[in-house]
């Protein structure tokens, strides 16, 4: 299991081990946003260490590629040597022809799947680092949704009873000095900015 994925787990343990907003279903839960932001930074801060690390094992690909063109190298190398060493007689010389491009052909295709197996190894570790750092992202995604969601609801429930408070206040005061045009003045500003 890679760090991030630990760090998820953690981060789902956390998420799971939240007390539940009241009258939420269970659906929306109450988290320490330090905590979050912790996680969070550590999530951050690892991403890209994974990623240079996949970016790594796709860049040995053309280490390999390379390998296969020098194996193949070798063995036309030696093929054409061989035929070399055969052209003496016109017998000779046929047979050597045969066995020369069996030899090519044989280096060719041997050449073709180093370089086919290659290029699908590669290939495979390119799609799996896209898949495994999407669903990182996509994890991530939905962690800052759902504190965005909670702290929009949070600032929501924050309002409406600082504005319940504010009018406990001014109808206490209008009660206890009614005639008084500051008093009026204020009620007429909070009740054009309610609606």
């Amino acid at each position: 299991m890679s760090k991030i994925e630990e760090l998820i787990s953690e981060i789902e343990d956390y998420i799971d081990s939240c007390k539940a907003q009241p009258f939420s279903n269970n659906k929306k839960i109450i988290v320490d946003k330090d905590i979050i932001d912790d996680l969070l930074v550590d999530l951050r801060l690892r991403v890209p260490d994974e990623i240079k690390k996949y970016q790594k094992i796709i860049s040995s690909r053309d280490s390999i590629l390379s390998d296969a063109k020098a194996k193949a190298d070798s063995l036309l190398n030696a093929a054409n040597k061989q035929t070399d060493e055969l052209i003496n007689e016109h017998e000779i010389m046929r047979r050597a022809l045969e066995q020369a491009n069996q030899l090519i052909e044989q280096a060719n295709a041997q050449a073709q799947t180093i370089v086919d197996n290659a290029t699908n190894d590669a290939n495979g570790i390119r799609e799996a680092s896209v898949r495994y750092t999407d669903e990182m992202l996509k994890s991530l995604q939905t962690i800052i949704s759902h504190s965005m969601e909670n702290t929009q609801n949070k600032f929501a429930a924050f309002m409406t009873s600082m504005q319940s408070n504010y009018d406990i206040v001014m109808a206490n005061r209008r009660e206890l000095r009614p005639d008084d045009p500051q008093i009026a003045q204020l009620n007429e500003n909070s009740q054009g900015e309610a609606q």
